[in-house]
């Protein structure tokens, strides 16, 4: 760059997710290579690392919401959301959640899933002329479910208890 490069100044701060292993080091030379030596801007940085998550308890994912809504805009890299086997292998207190639905859920959002359309990347289908987006619902789905390692036979009920005070239903599952 030449010495009468200027910056273009970002108003707002913007807040960064980092992310788990390789989304770490490729966000970190995109940021590096592609943003920052174009941009003057503030950023509030969150580690959503699968460790650091841990360490807080998740604690570190609702205050990256609360930044998100304070600030309007947020960059998050790929996270692992832990099984049993990575529970184990990275010694986790316990499973966590999806950072995804916590920040979706703190946020209100939506998933939506859209192409990213190149010119010169040529289609699956030549015959298609725009992209399907498809946006959908997802509170409450797999994001929201409980997950739990019974430690001993027994047996799971499912109730159901209707505010209107009738009768709970109790289902064996």
């Amino acid at each position: 760059m030449g010495t009468d490069f200027q910056k273009i100044h970002v108003a707002e701060p913007v807040v960064e997710l980092d992310g788990d292993e390789m989304t770490r080091i490729i966000w970190k030379d995109i940021r590096e290579k592609l943003i920052l030596p174009f941009l003057d801007l503030k950023i509030e940085y969150y580690d959503l690392g699968l460790e650091h998550r841990d360490a807080t308890d998740d604690q570190v994912t609702l205050e990256a919401a609360r930044a998100i809504k304070k600030h309007h805009v947020g960059i998050k890299c790929a996270t692992i959301t832990p099984d049993e086997a990575r529970v184990e292998e990275f010694g986790l207190k316990k499973m966590w959640l999806s950072p995804n639905g916590t920040l979706r859920n703190e946020l209100g959002g939506t998933v939506f899933r859209e192409p990213i359309v190149c010119k010169n990347i040529p289609k699956l289908v030549p015959g298609w002329k725009k992209p399907i987006i498809i946006g959908r619902h997802a509170f409450g789905d797999q994001y929201k479910a409980i997950d739990f390692v019974a430690n001993e036979p027994g047996t799971f009920k499912l109730t159901f208890t209707p505010t209107s005070g009738a009768e709970p239903q109790e289902y064996h599952v």
